[in-house]
């Protein structure tokens, strides 16, 4: 390590405490996507300390932090930590009244942006970097409450359900150049670099629309939505066949309204859908077949059905794992479980991050200090030395090494990086996804 690299290490070290009781605040207070705006407040108040400028209530509570004042010629280098929580209300840190809870490591990445700021914003580490950094605190990454969403997009107030699409959206990823991304692993490893494939998805909000009557007395009179969505639920099931293995198919489904009163027939039923698959052809067809099957549950009953189908996330497209996060893992855990991810492995998850890899360069690490499955009751920190410290010296320690000696490294990612869309290109095909199907089978 050089002179510079030492100096970020020993700041880090010094703030140590103070980074600590940031991210353990923060785990103890979850807030769900686009709703995340204590965690946003918190997150401002150590960037406006550590930042020459700040933008706020990006795409609704995102924030940005400018190491140095903004300059079209600088490349750009931003180093992302998510705001929001899961729903996981059986963790022992959930918030009793939401059921938030951050099972899945999201406040680690926020001690990690925190804990580069304060090292970064050192004058003579700041004068070292030929670029910027970008501490980019970004909302809605888990992709929930789909209705809550809808309802937001009603408003104007977003399009994409997803915090980076959203970002990408009204452009406030415009003048990032590459972006530096991390994630909690609870599988043993105190360092993995790399990122692996992953699903995308469209997600769905599906109506049957039935008739109320007394359930006892009438029922011939009313037409019963739960039947007609159990009938569709079911063919769906009998579609799985129909899906290739190797595209990784996941189709699932929550009802989130299914009748007021046992004694009254139903006559409406909510469902929340994500349909997931490894590549866009896999997710079209398997779209195509759940409506084909949620449609047939209200043709046999003869109820109204609307599906609203808006895009979720674009698959992940991995680049090779660092070879400089990999030496600065190393360096900073020589006795550490340290290792790469392993060569096209792939996992049936999604992420907004997806989307970013499709429009620029995209750099990941995932640290351990955790422990249990993630989005589960039983996910927690063990280590906050790894799952917090560590996650900020990576973080810094990437952003200098790419930004050091005239950003030779930065320039070097950003000029071999071949972008799938721009950031136009990108909008245009999002909104391929968008479809609402109505039928009403009711009178027929």
């Amino acid at each position: 390590m050089d002179k510079i690299e030492k100096k970020i290490i020993e700041i880090i070290d010094k703030n140590r405490e103070k980074i600590i009781a940031f991210a353990t605040d923060i785990y103890k207070h979850p807030e769900l996507g686009y709703k995340e705006k204590k965690t946003s407040e918190k997150v401002l108040e150590i960037l406006r300390e550590n930042s020459e400028e700040v933008e706020t209530n990006l795409a609704i509570t995102g924030i940005k932090g400018y190491l140095k004042k903004k300059n079209s010629e600088d490349i750009h280098v931003a180093l992302i930590g998510e705001l929001d929580a899961v729903v996981s209300p059986d963790n022992p840190w959930a918030d009793k009244e939401t059921g938030a809870c951050h099972a899945c490591g999201h406040h680690n990445q926020l001690a990690g942006i925190i804990g580069a700021a304060l090292a970064l914003s050192n004058e003579e580490i700041k004068n070292s970097l030929d670029g910027n950094v970008v501490f980019f605190a970004v909302p809605a990454e888990e992709y929930g409450e789909i209705e809550f969403k809808l309802s937001l997009k009603e408003k104007n107030l977003i399009k994409y359900g997803g915090g980076k699409s959203e970002l990408i959206r009204v452009g406030a990823f415009n003048d990032v150049d590459i972006s530096v991304v991390h994630h909690s692993d609870p599988n043993g490893a105190d360092i993995v670099v790399g990122d692996s494939t992953s699903n995308g998805f469209v997600s769905k909000v599906t109506k049957y629309k039935g008739r109320a009557s007394h359930a006892a007395g009438t029922p011939h009179l009313g037409i019963n939505a739960v039947n007609a969505s159990s009938l569709g639920l079911n063919a769906i099931a009998y579609q799985r066949e129909t899906f290739k293995d190797e595209d990784s198919v996941r189709v699932h489904s929550i009802i989130t309204k299914g009748g007021g009163l046992v004694n009254v027939i139903p006559d409406e039923v909510i469902i929340e859908s994500l349909v997931r698959a490894k590549n866009v052809e896999a997710i079209k067809d398997a779209s195509k077949k759940v409506n084909r099957a949620f449609k047939s549950g209200a043709l046999a009953i003869g109820s109204e059905i609307e599906i609203i189908t808006v895009p979720g996330y674009l698959p992940v497209i991995p680049l090779k794992p660092s070879k400089d996060i990999l030496d600065i893992a190393n360096s900073i855990l020589p006795n550490g479980k340290v290792k790469e991810i392993e060569p096209n492995s792939h996992i049936a998850g999604s992420s907004d991050v997806g989307d970013l890899t499709h429009i620029m360069p995209v750099l990941k690490f995932a640290t351990g200090g955790v422990e249990g499955g993630l989005h589960s009751e039983y996910f927690k920190v063990v280590d906050e030395e790894i799952a917090y410290i560590i996650t900020a010296k990576i973080m810094a320690l990437t952003a200098y090494r790419l930004l050091k000696e005239k950003a030779k490294e930065a320039k070097k990612i950003k000029d071999n990086f071949k972008p799938k869309f721009t950031i136009d290109e990108y909008k245009k095909y999002m909104d391929k996804f968008e479809d609402v199907l109505t039928v009403n089978y009711r009178n027929e």
